[in-house]
């Protein structure tokens, strides 16, 4: 079936329809890994948005649910140049065509993904729609698309309730042992329901760290638990005076969608977290929410940076790392208060804030994805030095 994807400057790419059979219009950013297709479309920071992979091969290594950031995808679209489908695959993967219909989720192949990325590098980020209407009237979508809004994306992905991930809890499991291999070709969508997590029962409890969710990714609550955290994942607007009543040993500020400034009426909360002395480590949007509540500005990037190869360096040891990154917005350099915190991190690309590191003594940031591992333990040092804040 032929599709469309009709962008908010007018441009039409065609292509061929598959996934879920149903219109997405959304904001429309491209990708520059070469894999990690699933962990992408389960990262809730994707939240309203089509991702187009650069990448020109995508699904020849099927999916695994297990490997994902999240119990389901986020991502409002996939773009891709080429799908790869898998047919009774002796590892058990599932197909992607399948999985995205599962959890419909629409996908367009077949585009000029090259053209695509270098027209986004080119305007800037933009509004599209993917449609399977061959008879669009295209005055009346580009109206469509130029009045849509990705409207606080982090209240549709945030958990409701709180959960508690005790110390130990290494990954989820997916895989019933009972089930056999033949059942799960011919049905992976039964196949692979989540059945919890596994725990090593040789890591004891250390430290009790309390985590703010707009959207987490599931590998930095790993990443805690494996390191003797007990980690309790609250709703994004849970008061911090609820969390500090708990007495955490540390918080964390995880990544998620959107216009940092959607979460403005939580900024006080975290002024008060600051101020708190808890030891504190915030991710991507946690980084930027921090910095607005201690008096600095944000601004929108023109196409993001959203790919795994991005270089950083840290400024205290001159070391720069490959890091996984994930976001439209930055810290404004000028708006930076330096009577409360110092730029500790910087992009090699274009130079913008990669992390701050606040003179209270108890708060760090960074706005790439330490739990992303493309190194892959490059950005661990990052997780070490949080728990030696808490060890205090």
């Amino acid at each position: 079936m032929r599709a469309f994807l009709i962008l908010e400057d007018g441009t039409v790419f065609s292509g061929e329809h598959f996934g879920a059979n149903r219109d997405a219009v959304c904001e429309i950013v491209f990708n520059t890994g070469l894999t990690g297709y699933l962990e992408l479309l389960t990262d809730a920071s994707y939240a309203g948005q089509a991702i187009v992979m650069s990448s020109p091969v995508i699904g020849n290594y099927g999916v695994f649910v297990e490997h994902g950031e999240a119990d389901r995808p986020w991502a409002e679209a996939l773009i891709v140049r080429d799908l790869t489908h898998l047919v009774h695959d002796p590892r058990s993967a599932e197909d992607l065509d399948d999985y995205l219909t599962r959890h419909d989720i629409p996908g367009l192949k077949g585009v000029d993904t090259r053209q695509l990325t270098l027209r986004l590098r080119e305007h800037g980020t933009m509004n599209g729609k993917i449609t399977t209407n061959e008879n669009f009237d295209k005055e009346e979508v580009i109206a469509e698309i130029r009045a849509w809004r990705n409207d606080h994306p982090v209240v549709r992905v945030s958990r409701k309730t709180a959960a508690v991930y005790p110390a130990g809890a290494i990954g989820r499991v997916y895989r019933n042992e009972d089930v056999n291999d033949e059942l799960v070709r011919e049905l992976p969508s039964e196949a692979m329901k989540p059945l919890g997590y596994k725990v090593d029962e040789s890591i004891t409890r250390r430290f009790k760290v309390a985590m703010l969710d707009f959207g987490l990714k599931q590998n930095i609550v790993w990443n805690l638990t494996r390191r003797g955290c007990e980690v309790t994942v609250y709703p994004w607007n849970t008061p911090m005076s609820e969390i500090l009543a708990a007495k955490p040993d540390g918080v964390m500020l995880s990544n998620g969608p959107g216009d940092p400034m959607d979460c403005a009426d939580i900024l006080p909360g975290i002024r008060e977290l600051h101020d708190s002395g808890v030891p504190t480590f915030a991710i991507c949007l946690g980084h930027q929410l921090m910095a607005l509540a201690t008096g600095a500005k944000t601004t929108r990037l023109k196409y993001g940076h959203r790919g795994i190869n991005h270089p950083v360096q840290d400024l205290a040891t001159g070391r720069v790392y490959i890091t996984s990154q994930n976001h439209g917005y930055v810290v404004i350099d000028e708006s930076i208060d330096l009577s409360l915190s110092d730029v500790s991190h910087r992009h090699l690309n274009d130079n913008s804030i990669e992390g701050l590191k606040y003179k209270n003594g108890t708060v760090k940031t960074v706005q790439y994805h330490p739990e992303g591992a493309p190194g892959p333990l490059d950005s661990d040092y990052l997780f070490d030095e949080f728990m030696k804040m808490m060890e205090v």
